[in-house]
């Protein structure tokens, strides 16, 4: 994006009703969402993201991207698996639901790559409460699935699918969300000392964030054993691991260990922080965890294993309760107390005047989506080389009538021909 375009799109952000979303006026919010997600991304990568937060900054829209978050995922909890269980509701597509259910990724993945920079993390002012208090429900989702032995499959989107499977598609979408909020708390962990007092209280106290760390560190949701091989999670996908990586400290990894550092390690948490006899025996826990080979790879670890090995053998302080009123987050209570009891009414006008659209409004938000995610994009913001669709062999060459399949040679294309015409002509 041009410095001009960025900053209209910036300006452009405000929150919206829970009613209204997926209407005109919400898909016009999350295409500068998506746009500005997409521009963070390219930006982030070849170090240029400076102009964007300064945007969002000097606009200060970082709280109205922390209420569209939440409001979004209300819209999850609430309104779609009503909207599942409607047996009159066949719509032509469900990809209009698709791209509810995919704004709240797009938003955390906004927030991912900005939530870096410190300036980022104060313009958020009061709605930083919020935004821990919806990493914690994120990351409590994924501990419990994790501990209940559910490992979360990747699922293939299909154009056409009814709603229910779209609930497949969601629970997927809802692993890599929680992954990305894991990293966003990392980053507000790194800032401590210029949170509020309020904030600190709530990840130490309110929702006790070093023991729910723990968790993850013991059962490691983004790592899994399926015959035989370890595979691990990692740029959106499952990855089969060689024996001789298996070591090998993954980024989500390192973003637990680093908050935990920050959490435990720093002088204002030690002074909040209850280390009563259950907080004890859970933080002692890391110990198994901190061998020679990944303290190698993460030297600051060194540090943790001193004040575990310190904390095993005395009593700290209690800490000094000296806050009475504190602030509390008020988003999602806000959002909840509005619309209480109009769920049902919520879902019907949406069923009935946005995921039900006639073919000429199909065509026209297809157009525009089209514009948003171009071939040219995807493969820029793709982590991997293209595959060969037949083999999995890396790609060079693909469709010249569709331009969606990658193959490595002529003879995987003339084989693939009979099973990708259909869709070839559909597309072309």
């Amino acid at each position: 994006l041009l410095p001009a375009e960025a900053e209209a799109l910036v300006r452009a952000l405000q929150g919206t009703e829970l009613r209204d979303t997926g209407g005109q006026g919400w898909l016009r919010q999350h295409e500068c969402v998506e746009k500005l997600n997409m521009h963070a991304i390219l930006s982030a990568s070849t170090g240029q993201e400076q102009l964007l937060t300064e945007l969002l900054v000097s606009y200060g829209k970082i709280p109205v991207l922390i209420g569209e978050l939440i409001s979004v995922e209300i819209w999850k909890h609430k309104i779609f698996p009503v909207l599942c269980r409607l047996e009159d509701f066949k719509p032509r597509s469900t990809f209009p639901i698709y791209v509810v259910l995919h704004h709240e990724a797009s938003i955390i993945n906004l927030l991912e790559t900005v939530f870096f920079y410190k300036e980022i993390c104060e313009s958020a002012e009061d709605s930083i409460l919020d935004l821990i208090d919806y990493c914690h429900r994120k990351l409590t989702l994924l501990a419990a699935r994790s501990a209940n032995g559910q490992t979360v499959t990747t699922v293939e989107l299909s154009v056409l699918v009814p709603p229910q499977e779209l609930q497949k598609q969601a629970e997927t979408m809802e692993f890599e969300i929680s992954l990305k909020a894991l990293s966003v708390l990392r980053f507000i962990t790194d800032q401590v000392e210029s949170l509020p007092l309020s904030a600190l209280t709530q990840m130490l106290n309110t929702h006790n964030l070093p023991c729910l760390l723990v968790e993850l560190v013991e059962h490691c949701p983004w790592s899994c054993w399926e015959a035989g091989k370890l595979k691990k999670f990692e740029n959106g996908s499952w990855h089969v691991v060689p024996p001789e990586d298996q070591v090998k400290m993954t980024k989500l990894d390192g973003q637990v260990w680093l908050a935990l550092l920050n959490l435990l390690l720093s002088p204002q948490c030690q002074r909040k922080y209850h280390f009563d006899g259950f907080n004890k025996s859970q933080l002692l826990k890391l110990c198994a965890f901190l061998t020679d080979v990944l303290v190698d790879q993460l030297p600051n670890l060194v540090e943790m294993q001193r004040f575990l090995s310190h904390l095993a053998v005395t009593e700290p302080a209690p800490p000094k309760k000296d806050l009475v009123l504190e602030q509390v987050p008020v988003i999602w209570n806000h959002i909840l107390k509005k619309n209480t009891g109009k769920w049902e009414a919520i879902t019907k006008h949406q069923m009935k005047h946005v995921f039900s659209p006639t073919e000429e409004e199909l065509k026209l938000q297809a157009f525009r989506w089209t514009q948003i995610y171009s071939l040219d994009m995807m493969e820029a913001l793709a982590p991997d080389k293209p595959r060969c669709r037949v083999c999995g062999a890396e790609a060079a060459k693909r469709c010249s009538r569709c331009r969606n399949e990658w193959y490595c040679a002529r003879v995987c294309q003339v084989q693939h021909w009979q099973k990708h015409k259909a869709a070839c002509n559909l597309m072309a």
